[in-house]
């Protein structure tokens, strides 16, 4: 009964998330409200207040829940053992690029971020959890391009952090053009050029180079 009570529960939470999910697409983030998708999901308010504190919450659950499935992947990639650093960075950006525009509900939780959340007062933590995940990303990226210099993958005087802001705006770039201009930015064709472009500078570009010693 206890092990039924729990799966019952679980499925709600799913049900709601799916609902928040397809209402937050079609209404936006802020005219949603949680009858909204209460309704949606054929349950009461109570229903929601149970699994969730307030709408924010719900939010992030939503797009946690599209995240999660990448963080092993993410983890292997920081390994300061790995010999081809930049190769599994590489591989880790197209498979994000890729995952998102062939992933219809993750790129529809992306849709949603990028295009349908304002960040008003009610939304201050989804605001924040957004910023974290921002600083979280840059770091892994920066570390990885350490490992690259120490392998010697890359110059020894590279500016690690210009270099990460790089990287980070031209995949968060191509990200969001592609969900405003489809027809005109697609990852599928696009996203590896760019990214071999990007390490091609990281290895010859003046600009990325920290100040010789004197």
């Amino acid at each position: 009964m206890v092990r039924r009570t729990k799966e019952e529960a679980q499925e709600t939470r799913n049900r709601v998330l799916d609902a928040a999910e397809r209402v937050f697409f079609e209404k936006g983030v802020s005219r949603t409200t949680l009858a909204d998708i209460a309704h949606a999901a054929g349950v009461t308010r109570g229903a929601i207040y149970w699994h969730f504190a307030n709408k924010s919450d719900l939010f992030n659950a939503m797009f946690d829940r599209s995240l999660l499935p990448l963080d092993e992947l993410v983890e292997s990639i920081l390994d300061g053992k790995e010999e081809d650093p930049l190769a599994r960075l590489r591989e880790l950006f197209i498979y994000c690029m890729r995952n998102i525009t062939t992933d219809e509900q993750r790129r529809r939780v992306f849709d949603i971020l990028f295009m349908k959340c304002e960040f008003i007062e009610e939304m201050g933590p989804v605001r924040e959890r957004h910023q974290n995940t921002m600083r979280d990303g840059m770091e892994r990226i920066e570390c990885v391009l350490r490992n690259a210099v120490d392998k010697k993958q890359l110059p020894a005087r590279l500016d690690t952090r210009r270099a990460m802001l790089m990287l980070h705006c031209m995949f968060s770039g191509i990200l969001h053009d592609s969900l405003m201009l489809p027809e005109n930015v697609k990852p599928e064709r696009d996203t590896e050029a760019l990214l071999d472009a990007c390490f091609e500078a990281l290895c010859c570009s003046p600009s990325l180079l920290l100040p010789s010693a004197a």
